[in-house]
């Protein structure tokens, strides 16, 4: 049974991505395809990038962190990366976290559920872009959360009909290229 990893990538205070990420979770696990795991970037603590580049590293770190980091990412087949859209980009916090690492995404699947004023539409483009360099398996379903059809008073979660049905397209594929 495929692993796949839903990866939460806001660290902000008061962040919507813990509701979208338990909300992505829970219909997850209700189908019974994968084992279905929450990654949440923050609970790392991951340091700046400023060492020698990932992919000579073979996947060993000096950094206990990083090393967690990269056990967790590399134990997963895929993923389900949850992202913000900031300043019309990918959260430098999760573009941090990912680039300590390579060799452990390696042709694994991925998915994208973005949430912001628009769905994180740009966010989610920049990170099909950047998984492209490790030959990632991207899938083309994906789920653009919208505060004005999502999200009441920009703090609660509360995701319209159709996304459901959106977010089963989309782990269908994933589990699929996981596999």
């Amino acid at each position: 049974m495929a692993k796949i990893g839903i990866v939460l990538g806001s660290i902000r205070e008061g962040r919507l991505g813990e509701q979208v990420a338990a909300w992505v979770l829970e219909q997850a696990r209700q189908r019974g395809d994968a084992e279905y795991s929450l990654v949440d970037v923050k609970s790392f603590d991951l340091p700046l990038v400023t060492g020698a580049p990932p992919a000579t590293r073979n996947k060993q770190y000096d950094d206990e962190r990083v090393q967690r980091w990269s056990d967790t990412i590399d134990a997963l087949d895929g993923y389900v990366f949850v992202t913000p859209e900031y300043n019309h980009g990918v959260p430098g916090a999760f573009k941090n976290a990912v680039d300590h690492l390579a060799p452990e995404f390696f042709g694994k699947a991925i998915g994208f559920v973005g949430y912001s004023g628009d769905g994180a539409i740009r966010a989610v483009e920049q990170w099909r872009t950047i998984v492209a360099l490790w030959g990632m398996r991207v899938v083309a379903p994906e789920v653009h959360l919208t505060f004005a059809a999502d999200v009441r008073n920009r703090s609660e979660l509360v995701p319209a009909d159709n996304r459901a049905g959106q977010l089963a397209k989309l782990l269908d594929a994933v589990v699929e290229a996981a596999g």
